[in-house]
């Protein structure tokens, strides 16, 4: 069940936690939820929408976008899609040849749809073998809005399987330590693409990160974001 949607920047975004399964491994994802100018909601990577959920959204406004931002952040988006049938879908490229009968409006790119133009900027990262992702930036509130580009696995992350955390400290060594997921890790295939899409992303001027799994990164973040990045930018 998904867990209780709370305010992180009043009045413009709001995060939910929500349990994922993953080869056999158990863990944490967040669902963002963003106003935009007109006063209705983006679902960024929604979580399960229940009745309570449902509600809560609709305490804050209307849910006009629902956004599948990464090949492997599809699992609510039906859900999401039933609780707010007027909403337009938006997908990253990838995600419509991984799940084929998945209904959606719109396929993300470099540019802003009309809904958000001029609010969130948008790049789609290219140059990895098995996972495509769209960052947003929310201009606003400087908000990077990642989902596995950056991972930050710690001591301090709560409700993190055991496997898991033995598999981020032996094998990817990345436990405590901000880095992308392992599928762009082992997958960057054409490392040129991949550094022209992560400079993009570093020409915003962010001042935290809201990232999908594991602790938000809300000090230091450009360091922390150009550290994580070091092996693809220099490669």
């Amino acid at each position: 069940m998904p867990t209780e949607l709370q305010e992180y920047v009043a009045g413009q975004i709001w995060l939910c936690r929500y349990p994922v399964t993953y080869m056999g491994m158990a863990f944490y994802a967040r669902m963002t939820v963003i106003r935009l100018d007109d006063g209705t909601l983006m679902l960024h990577s929604p979580c399960e929408i229940d009745d309570p959920m449902r509600r809560a959204l609709m305490e804050l406004g209307e849910v006009a976008c629902i956004v599948g931002p990464g090949t492997f952040h599809t699992l609510h988006v039906a859900s999401a899609q039933a609780a707010f049938p007027e909403a337009e879908t938006f997908l990253c490229p990838g995600i419509e040849r991984k799940r084929p009968g998945m209904h959606f409006d719109w396929l993300l790119g470099d540019i802003a749809p009309a809904a958000w133009a001029g609010q969130l900027d948008q790049v789609l990262v290219r140059g990895s073998r098995w996972i495509w992702e769209v960052a947003f930036f929310h201009r606003r509130t400087r908000t990077l809005i990642l989902v596995d580009l950056i991972e930050k696995f710690t001591d301090a992350t709560p409700h993190v399987d055991w496997k898991l955390k033995l598999w981020w400290k032996v094998v990817f060594h990345m436990w405590n330590t901000a880095k992308p997921a392992p599928e762009y890790q082992l997958g960057w295939t054409d490392k040129k693409a991949a550094r022209a899409s992560l400079r993009r992303i570093l020409q915003w001027d962010f001042v935290r990160v809201i990232t999908a799994h594991g602790d938000l990164i809300e000090a230091d973040a450009r360091q922390v974001v150009e550290q994580a990045w070091r092996t693809p930018l220099c490669e």
